[in-house]
């Protein structure tokens, strides 16, 4: 969760929502990381967690990463809920929960319906208060 939190800092920094990811494999190594870039990009799916499971993909020369662990500090929203599914990843773990974009714990609850098709085991919470207090602070700072 430290290195996800790095990423969350670093993506504040350059003017992004601060929401860090990291991907590592079934051993705990480290496959990829990233921060948000959606400003930087120009694009609404540039989100940590999309962008560290697609270099972890490219990292192992496929499509899916069975046995490995998304940790990111902000729980993952319908489309990176969505994307872990089908990535195929084994546990999902995250800092903040999102009661009003969360799509884990909260709004559409991707892994639970029906027509899931993988669902990764999910842990939330996780250095929650300071993964909460980078957003709290960056969005107070906007206001």
């Amino acid at each position: 969760m430290e290195m996800a939190l790095e990423e969350a800092r670093e993506a504040a920094a350059r003017g992004e929502v601060p929401v860090g990811a990291v991907v590592t494999d079934a051993r705990g190594a480290l496959l990829a990381r990233a921060g948000n870039r959606v400003e930087e990009l120009g694009d609404p799916s540039a989100h940590a967690e999309m962008l560290a499971m697609r270099a972890a993909a490219r990292a192992l020369g496929g499509k899916h990463l069975a046995g490995c662990t998304l940790t990111v500090t902000l729980e993952p929203c319908a489309m990176c809920a969505q994307g872990a599914s089908l990535f195929r990843l084994r546990k999902v773990v995250f800092g903040a929960y999102d009661p009003k974009g969360g799509g884990t714990e909260h709004g559409a609850r991707v892994f639970s319906h029906p027509q899931c098709n993988h669902a990764p085991e999910v842990v939330g919470g996780i250095n929650e208060t300071e993964a909460a207090g980078l957003l709290r602070d960056f969005f107070a700072a906007r206001r």
